[in-house]
């Protein structure tokens, strides 16, 4: 009989299928099963789905509850006092944070403030639906259904690590593999909804099979991870290769996940096909920039433990604005949001104070695999030097500068369509 055991960081309720042998419970109901049309949409919340004429809509979790709650109550008011006891349970919010929901709402429902065509607004009290809303009982062919791009939460598995820590990953779409390595500031079951990663996964993974995974001690891997190093680091992407029947792919690397990258192909170079980094960096910055960075390092440990998990804390907004300082307050929210779904204060603490002794230098001579090396020339948390750097050392490499200084790329800039289209150019070679 096989064990069932309670994984506690899973706010969502998801049963997972496990390389390993375990199933993970649910701690929550079953979602509402009603069905929503109105206008160009349809919303399924039993699948977490949100469709505008009939394509996928991705959405961070709270948006899509106020969009929920906004169509399950129409055409009655959604009161601001109900938004904050259903959405935020109770804790108190800013009204920027209500604004900037309410604005993504109406950006993914194709409405805006000026014409509220679908979202009304009425004045200090809350929003209501401004189109009819018909409800529609559970039918599984009545709901519209998305091209298979995007995973489901069935779709997460755990493989077993050398050690034994249990790697979450997820496989989607079809074609030529890549891997999208495990980093900073991601959750699988929540990545495809939210509006800042939602888009990088669609287009990557548009004509490929994609492959994702949490890093050990964030996001849905094993929480109890042991050390965190590059050498446990290129355990865990072995073993995801292993349990996605993977011989070789191409992989995409973002941050401090192009050291453990680099790490990996320089071992295996069989199975790598081609790099892609984004904001990549070899040395950290207590390596790099010696006192310099390492004061940068302590500052941000202060950002972290005294405003993680707290979206309107001064602490909070310096970190966000750190590492996205072009974005707008709507996007800042979203890297927010993903901060306590990533990790815990203590958990991210000691992620970024190993990744800021991380060296890896001497590895990127021994990496044969084509590299394109990808960095925002302004960026603001690691230079484009260090892609510069990654670029003059590799034996095939290329350098591209995209005009921006955020590190987190906002899918809304242009520089963001110039590096897809540079992606999809370099992986067909």
């Amino acid at each position: 009989m096989k064990a069932v055991f309670r994984f506690p960081e899973d706010r969502l309720g998801f049963f997972f299928r496990s390389e390993i042998g375990l199933e993970i419970a649910p701690d929550f109901a079953p979602p509402d099963t009603m069905r929503f049309e109105f206008g160009d949409c349809a919303l399924d919340p039993a699948a977490h789905l949100l469709m505008r004429d009939g394509a996928p809509v991705h959405v961070e979790p709270q948006v899509f509850a106020l969009i929920h709650g906004l169509a399950r109550r129409a055409p009655d008011l959604f009161t601001y006092d109900d938004m904050i006891a259903e959405i935020w349970g109770g804790r108190i919010v800013s009204d920027a944070t209500l604004s900037a929901r309410i604005a993504a709402a109406r950006a993914a429902l194709g409405d805006d403030g000026r014409r509220q065509a679908v979202i009304r607004t009425i004045q200090k009290r809350g929003v209501q639906m401004a189109l009819p809303v018909k409800q529609i009982s559970p039918d599984p062919a009545g709901m519209p259904q998305p091209a298979p791009t995007l995973s489901r939460s069935s779709d997460i598995r755990l493989a077993p690590s050398a050690d034994g820590t249990a790697i979450a990953w997820t496989a989607e779409g079809e074609g030529p593999p890549i891997v999208r390595a495990g980093h900073w500031l991601t959750h699988l079951a929540q990545d495809t909804q939210s509006q800042l990663w939602g888009p990088w996964i669609e287009r990557l993974g548009s004509g490929r099979r994609l492959i994702r995974f949490d890093p050990r001690g964030s996001g849905l891997s094993g929480p109890e991870c042991g050390e965190l190093t590059t050498a446990r680091g290129v355990e865990d992407m072995e073993a995801v290769f292993d349990a996605a029947g993977i011989e070789r792919a191409a992989i995409f690397a973002a941050s401090q996940s192009a050291a453990i990258t680099f790490s990996f192909a320089a071992a295996h170079p069989d199975r790598v096909s081609r790099i892609v980094t984004w904001g990549a960096f070899v040395q950290g910055s207590r390596v790099r920039d010696g006192t310099q960075g390492a004061t940068m390092t302590d500052a941000i440990a202060t950002m972290i433990r005294e405003g993680w998990g707290q979206p309107n804390s001064s602490y909070a907004q310096m970190l966000a604005a750190l590492f996205m300082p072009q974005a707008d307050r709507a996007m800042t929210d979203h890297l927010l949001d993903l901060q306590m779904a990533s990790a815990g204060a203590e958990r991210a603490l000691e992620i970024r104070d190993v990744c800021s002794r991380y060296d890896v230098v001497d590895v990127l001579p021994k990496v044969t695999a084509p590299i394109l090396a990808a960095h925002g020339t302004g960026d603001t948390t690691h230079p484009f030097a260090q892609s510069r750097l990654i670029a003059s050392m590799a034996p095939d490499a290329r350098l591209l500068g995209i005009e921006t200084n955020n590190h987190v790329l906002s899918p809304d800039e242009p520089g963001f369509q110039v590096l897809m289209e540079a992606i999809d150019a370099f992986l067909r070679e």
